[in-house]
């Protein structure tokens, strides 16, 4: 990373003005440079990684291989040499042309050299390519995407910038490289990029550490690494506190199904045997029962079931006690197995009922009455 933003440095300082404008913000998804359907060949359209036609590209990538009349030499690592078009890369580039004008005030003789060093020469290649035919090989593009987005960066390319994100973001971005191009992200001015990548380097922290690009992040930019590692503390700390609000949520309802558990196997209690001061007409009920084992579930029944025989508003939504009796009701008739024998009131009024119900007030309270089955066996 320290070669990179070396790179970054020296190419930026040798334009004809010393600053800059920043690149245009990054526009509408799109998965390569080519407009889907707006290229056309032979009434099919033209498939590849390229923004023009099948036929303008292969032009100007043979103008750039043959080097036909060329008048700059472009000088790489280890002596290599890229021999290129002025007039197409002053077009292409606004900082490339403001070098070549810079190196003409000075005299230079034709041809003209620039020098771009600190990444590989393929990767150069690869990007020179790129201003001519606006076109990439995926090999290269897969090999050298974050070299790639430095220079679309340095010499102000938001085309390429804006392809190098995208294949960064869907697919090129992996456990290894994760850490640079949180790092370039930064320098390069890219923030959805840095988004994407921090959110990986958070949720795959225990892998992303024993990389060597945050071995080598940790040595030259500890105040960084710091930073990371307080988001992953905190992300860790808000997954403790999701966790734990997710198994409230879950225990809540599993008492809810429980209690309503209980209240199904008390309303067949009071209807079938009789409990305290209420039962079925055919039983004589006596002053002193021994306590049943539903407790305060039974004594809330009662009075619930009290209030429904006696309320005037027992239409549906006219009274709350009432609209919850109705609720208990129904929800029993759908987990009673034999109505014919059942002592519950309006047991098979409601089945009959239920048949008619819209199809989506039959699919909640399917969900319902299998929650609360699977409660019971759980219990």
């Amino acid at each position: 990373m320290g070669k990179m933003e070396e790179f970054i440095t020296k190419q930026t300082c040798q334009g004809a003005n010393k600053v800059f404008p920043a690149p245009p913000p990054l526009p509408g998804p799109a998965t390569n440079c080519r407009r889907k359907g707006s290229l056309m060949k032979n009434g099919s359209a033209i498939r590849g990684n390229n923004c023009a036609a099948t036929a303008t590209r292969a032009l100007w990538d043979r103008l750039f291989d043959g080097g036909y009349k060329t008048d700059v030499i472009i000088k790489t690592d280890n002596g290599g040499i890229i021999c290129a078009h002025s007039n197409i890369l002053g077009m292409a580039s606004p900082v490339l042309r403001g070098m070549l004008k810079q190196a003409k005030g000075f005299g230079h003789r034709r041809p003209i050299s620039i020098h771009i060093h600190g990444v590989p020469q393929d990767a150069v290649r690869a990007f020179i390519r790129f201003l001519y035919s606006s076109s990439y090989e995926k090999e290269e593009m897969k090999e050298f995407v974050l070299p790639l987005l430095v220079m679309s960066h340095t010499y102000v390319v938001p085309q390429l910038k804006r392809v190098c994100e995208q294949q960064l973001e869907h697919g090129l971005l992996t456990i290894g490289n994760v850490v640079d191009a949180f790092q370039l992200s930064l320098l390069c001015d890219a923030p959805r990029l840095t988004l994407i990548t921090h959110r990986m380097i958070v949720m795959t922290c225990k892998a992303v550490r024993e990389t060597e690009g945050w071995k080598a992040m940790k040595k030259s930019n500890p105040a960084l690494e710091k930073e990371l590692l307080e988001s992953m503390m905190d992300e860790e700390h808000g997954r403790d506190i999701m966790m734990q609000k997710e198994k409230n949520r879950k225990s809540n309802e599993q008492r809810i199904y429980l209690q309503l558990c209980e209240a199904m196997e008390a309303l067949v209690h009071i209807f079938r045997d009789g409990c305290r001061t209420i039962g079925p007409h055919d039983k004589d009920l006596k002053e002193h029962q021994t306590p049943c084992d539903y407790g305060d579930c039974c004594k809330g029944l009662e009075l619930l079931v009290r209030h429904f025989a006696s309320c005037k508003l027992r239409v549906p939504g006219g009274c709350i006690h009432c609209k919850r009796m109705w609720q208990l009701l129904e929800l029993h008739s759908r987990l009673c197995t034999d109505s014919n024998s059942c002592r519950v009131p309006l047991c098979r009024n409601l089945k009959e009922k239920i048949r008619k119900q819209s199809k989506k007030d039959e699919i909640k309270w399917k969900i319902l009455v299998k929650r609360i089955l699977r409660t019971k066996r759980i219990g």
